[in-house]
């Protein structure tokens, strides 16, 4: 018995919800990059959702998944390594308080 495919666009569909929800209300800079990890998640689950059931040709949706994990690493270290210096300079991590335009 095999999982239909709304399943899981409905599942990917929720994630992605969770993850705007996620960057758009949270005001701490690591919370907004989980959001945009889950949204990233979301497209991966697309992604071999429809080369499982035949839409892509024999691994094209595995290596746009894979392409995607590594986008997905590259801004986890990037934000975070961002987050950090700007921490060490604003001393907050908070989104609304840091304006990079002033010193």
């Amino acid at each position: 018995m095999s999982i239909p495919l709304s399943w899981y666009l409905a599942l990917s569909a929720a994630l992605f919800s969770i993850g705007v929800f996620g960057v758009l209300s949270r005001r701490n800079a690591v919370g907004v990059l989980m959001g945009v990890e889950l949204m990233l998640n979301a497209v991966n689950i697309n992604l071999v959702a429809f080369w499982h059931y035949g839409a892509f040709g024999p691994s094209t949706g595995l290596a746009f998944a894979l392409i995607v994990i590594a986008i997905a690493a590259a801004e986890a270290a990037v934000g975070l390594a961002l987050i950090i210096s700007v921490y060490r300079r604003r001393k907050t991590v908070v989104v609304d308080d840091v304006n990079l335009m002033k010193f």
